[in-house]
């Protein structure tokens, strides 16, 4: 007979198994999509007041006597990437059917909480047909990503890709980077324009203070730019902004990363979501009306500078891009918004899609905050392998 110890030795244990991780993506991606489904349920912020009645009125009045199959739609949609996601973020301490009531338990509470929030909203209806819809698609997802949570995040092609390709805590830079394209969705002054806070705080103090305020105009003293400075304008702030982003995903990619080709895929995705939104927003002869001599000279101007900073270590590589972005945050709140964006902006109708446009608004508004803090982040300073 062969010994305990020698049959071990011709027949040794096959290895164990990779004990599955928490996603530390999904988990980032939930936040995000929390956060846009809060900006988009109490968007624009305006018109607050109290009806004297109880918050959780809504819930016992009867359905809506208008709605649509569009607007049902709408609601089962827009909470199916929560359930998912949720799922995803208990992945793998909770899985299963305990995963999925949290996942519509949440749901329900967010639901719940927005429509209730909404009674004080003149201009914005709270209707317990919505909680219900909304409540069905945190539950629809949570099935979605309790079926597929094992080989979205244990087996996908996508993992590999993302282990071989980027920095090993680049999950939540991932995040905002791939939100970059959708954050052109919102009609901007200038081509890359995100983070133009000061109309926002601008109303919000002038309703505060029940006085107009312009801070852009305090700031400014009454400088009124040619049309030529218009167009400087849009090549500087078009340059900062897109070689700023470019280059934070330059960052986190590994040398053996075919970078050329994710940042040119990143460029091509935000200018045709550019594309995209504008033809649907106003009309789709106005398709290309952002192809100005500004922003064709501030994507010739930035990819120049990115050129010039792709050969420097990636420590300092970090460094210009936190300091690109905050010159583009800068001088897209200082410079005075374009007259010609002014008069398209008029002929634009948001009707049905007024959540749809806080979400885009808050995406615009907050993403060079997020890419910012992503960079100056000190867990994320990591050198590429």
């Amino acid at each position: 007979m062969v010994s305990d110890t020698a049959a071990e030795k011709i027949s040794p244990l096959p290895p164990l198994a990779p004990t599955p991780q928490a996603s530390a993506f999904s988990r980032g991606a939930l936040l995000a999509y929390l956060l846009l489904i809060v900006y988009a349920s109490l968007y624009p912020f305006s018109g607050w007041q109290s009806m004297g009645l109880p918050l959780q009125t809504y819930l016992l009045a009867g359905f809506p006597r208008y709605w649509t199959g569009f607007d049902v739609a709408i609601n089962i949609l827009g909470y199916i990437p929560l359930g998912i996601l949720t799922v995803y973020a208990l992945h793998p301490k909770i899985r299963g059917a305990i995963a999925i009531v949290l996942a519509m338990l949440f749901g329900i509470v967010l639901s719940g909480s927005m429509e209730a929030t909404q009674t004080l909203l003149a201009n914005r209806v709270a209707s317990n047909l919505d909680f219900f819809t909304n409540s069905l698609g945190a539950l629809i997802g949570g099935v979605i990503g309790s079926v597929s949570s094992h080989l979205v995040l244990e087996r996908s092609r996508l993992r590999y890709y993302r282990q071989r390709w980027f920095s090993a805590q680049a999950s939540r830079g991932l995040i905002i980077f791939a939100l970059w394209p959708l954050a052109q969705i919102y009609p901007q002054s200038y081509l890359f324009g995100n983070g133009q806070m000061l109309p926002i705080l601008s109303d919000w103090l002038s309703m505060l203070l029940e006085m107009p305020i312009d801070l852009g105009s305090l700031l400014r003293n009454g400088v009124q730019l040619s049309v030529e400075q218009y167009w400087m304008a849009e090549a500087i702030i078009t340059a900062l902004s897109m070689s700023g982003a470019l280059l934070a995903l330059l960052c986190m990619l590994r040398d053996k990363a075919p970078r050329v080709v994710l940042l040119l895929a990143l460029l091509v995705a935000a200018l045709a979501v550019k594309t995209l939104s504008t033809a649907l927003f106003f009309t789709p002869e106005n398709a290309f009306t952002w192809i100005t001599p500004g922003a064709q000279g501030g994507v010739l101007l930035g990819l120049g500078l990115l050129t010039g900073f792709a050969f420097l270590p990636s420590s300092t590589q970090r460094r210009c891009a936190v300091g690109l972005l905050i010159a583009a945050l800068i001088v897209i709140n200082v410079a005075p918004t374009n007259p010609y964006f002014v008069a398209t902006l008029e002929t634009w109708v948001q009707g049905k899609f007024l959540n749809f446009n806080g979400a885009a608004q808050f995406l615009s508004l907050l993403w060079t905050v997020a890419a910012l803090w992503f960079l100056l982040h000190a867990s994320h300073r990591v050198k590429r392998k």
